[in-house]
């Protein structure tokens, strides 16, 4: 499966920026998955729901299935986090899949980067960030740099990397 990722940090824009990949690359027909790294304790339900009471009676999996949706959900009850690619290995296949975070990772990823934020560039010192999407007009970079709200040339140019 073809894999690119979104990095930054906090509040660089990177959720905003993966919606937008999203609806413009399932415009032009592709079919796109997402992974989000969260560093903390995500809560996908919530007290009271029958899922989470089964979480919390100590089952190892949840699958909730309605008519529109289901989520399976998994326990690691202290066990170590999973690597990513045994993560992705648990999607339905896909044109392309969005990974937001896992910056240390491997696989391409584009930066996004907001200057209010007052963080560097991770791209001058991670050779995984093959381009930087950004509401300023970051210098001396040795790889492209789009404008954050350029949604068609920062997917036309991660299609390209992945080879759609």
């Amino acid at each position: 499966m073809r894999v690119y990722g979104v990095t930054g940090w906090k509040n660089s824009g990177k959720t905003t920026l993966m919606e937008r990949l999203v609806e413009e690359i399932t415009r032009r027909g592709l079919t796109v998955s997402t992974v989000k790294h969260a560093h903390h304790a995500t809560e996908i339900d919530h007290e009271g729901r029958d899922s989470y009471r089964h979480r919390q009676a100590g089952a190892h999996e949840v699958l909730v299935a309605s008519p529109v949706r289901w989520a399976l959900m998994h326990e690691l009850r202290g066990a170590p986090e999973p690597p990513l690619a045994e993560l992705l290995a648990k999607l339905s296949p896909v044109d392309l899949v969005l990974i937001e975070g896992y910056k240390r990772e491997a696989h391409p990823k584009i930066e996004a980067h907001r200057a209010e934020t007052g963080r560097p560039l991770l791209a001058p010192e991670n050779t995984t960030v093959r381009a930087v999407a950004s509401d300023a007009a970051p210098g001396g970079l040795t790889v492209p740099v789009f404008d954050l709200n350029d949604i068609t040339a920062i997917v036309d140019f991660i299609l390209k990397e992945v080879g759609l």
